[in-house]
């Protein structure tokens, strides 16, 4: 369960019980707001960390560690509009949820990893929202502080049309509208490192994910991830998502990003992002941009994503064919399935396909979930030919693949809190081999934009704006 955060105050947020002795962090992360330790003076674990994961998905260390993949920052409440086209002509929003940490972490969850989200949310209903949809998915946040001082952030998400407005922002594009300033996970600090609840999750965690959002919202978070970073323990990889927002670093030192990644030992970037962010958005390029990872994986212009080790060995894996429904949520949606592969020991070609596979189902849904097909259809999909896996197609309707023994269809996504168009269902008819095979729920998925293309639309991988 989430604990309220008595002591909290708008000026000094503390996490946890205030009476309670402190458990001794790892490295001192220095005064709470200041610089903190520098992330670059411990190495990231080396490639055998990543090449070598067995040791993720052991049940012994699931009972032993509890949650294997621990997500930290910020979530917030999502008001998805009830019809595209401008703002101003909605009527209605239906309230979700999202963020990219959390949302990795019920990806992860749903994919089989088991996953805790650590962060800070408002004393209100929306908070409460969050802290249930998330326990729903199967997703730990029993080190979730609850202000009773700052709100939950929140956006709008306003989705184009065909209305013909000239603020209509077309078919399959979307835009966010951030309402998150003095939010309750603003807060996060490296305070964190002191709750018992919370460490005892970091100190048994096998993966620990964060993204470079968190930096952004203020400089205890920024001071958090780098105590975080500088926290070395064998055994632990920290994967790193750029997550590139603009807009959130306008009034900030940007000179601080290449350090928080460099001392990753797994980074995601998508190639658009690291042009904007850093110049260049080649991997090689960024291989050298960023030596200490283990691995940095990139989403190139062309639809391809890029996984290059510290050695410059490469391997790069074609995007599927999709037919978009929404140019949304594959960045999150590519993280966790790459996340779940490197856990389970696939290697690195089949972590990029269970990555893109991901992404993919992201893009055929509207709002902030997806799914995936059954166990037997990803399996087969990973082990495809080249051939096969390049003429497979994925829409709203289903997976179409020579790798398929037959179509699968897309599973009923009707329920009563997600926003998704009708689905076809199976009627008396069609075939046997036609009939929806029940599917698990998988990948939940941040929201973001993306241009309108006429054309089946490969899927973007990394990096949502």
């Amino acid at each position: 369960m989430p604990r309220q955060d008595a002591a909290a105050s708008p000026g000094t947020p503390q996490l946890g019980n205030p009476t309670a002795s402190p458990a001794p962090a790892p490295t001192d992360p220095g005064p709470e707001g200041g610089p903190g330790p520098d992330p670059t003076s411990a190495a990231p674990a080396t490639p055998t960390a990543l090449t070598s994961p067995a040791a993720l998905t052991s049940p012994t260390d699931r009972a032993a560690a509890g949650p294997v993949a621990v997500c930290v920052g910020e979530s917030m409440a999502v008001l998805l509009p009830d019809r595209a086209g401008p703002l101003e002509s909605v009527e209605n929003f239906r309230l979700s949820v999202g963020g990219a940490e959390s949302n990795v972490a019920g990806a992860l969850a749903a994919l089989g990893v088991p996953s805790a989200w650590i962060s800070r949310v408002g004393d209100d209903g929306f908070g409460r929202r969050l802290l249930g949809d998330l326990t729903a998915r199967g997703v730990d946040v029993s080190a979730v502080a609850v202000d009773p001082h700052r709100p939950t952030g929140v956006y709008l998400k306003e989705v184009g049309g065909t209305t013909g407005d000239r603020h209509d922002l077309g078919p399959g594009r979307s835009r966010l509208h951030y309402h998150r300033r003095g939010s309750a996970a603003a807060a996060l600090s490296p305070a964190l490192l002191t709750d018992p609840t919370a460490v005892r999750l970091l100190s048994g965690a096998r993966l620990l994910h964060l993204s470079g959002i968190t930096a952004a919202l203020s400089d205890d978070c920024l001071a958090l991830l780098r105590a975080l970073l500088a926290d070395r323990r064998p055994g632990r990889l920290v994967s790193f998502d750029l997550n590139w927002r603009p807009a959130l670093w306008r009034d900030r030192d940007l000179t601080v990003l290449p350090a928080l990644l460099d001392a990753a030992d797994l980074l995601l970037l998508g190639a658009d992002e690291a042009e904007a962010a850093f110049g260049t958005g080649e991997p090689q390029a960024l291989r050298r941009r960023f030596p200490s990872p283990a691995t940095v994986v990139v989403k190139d212009e062309a639809r391809l994503v890029t996984a290059v080790e510290r050695d410059g060995t490469a391997v790069s894996e074609p995007a599927l064919t999709v037919d978009v429904v929404e140019a949304t949520g594959a960045g999150d949606a590519f993280a966790a399935g790459y996340l779940a592969g490197t856990v389970r020991g696939l290697d690195q070609r089949r972590r990029l396909r269970l990555g893109h596979l991901s992404a993919a189902c992201a893009l055929t849904t509207h709002g902030d979930q997806a799914e995936l097909p059954p166990e037997a259809v990803v399996a087969a999909l990973l082990d495809a030919s080249p051939e096969d896996w390049a003429a497979t197609r994925i829409s709203a309707d289903g997976i179409v693949s020579p790798a398929l023994a037959a179509p699968t269809p897309a599973p009923d996504r009707h329920t009563p809190d997600r926003h998704t168009p009708d689905r076809h269902t199976a009627g008396p008819d069609r075939t046997a081999s036609d009939q929806p095979v029940p599917a698990r729920r998988s990948a939940p998925a941040a929201p973001g934009g993306g241009a309108a293309d006429p054309r089946p639309a490969a899927t973007p991988a990394l990096g949502a704006p």
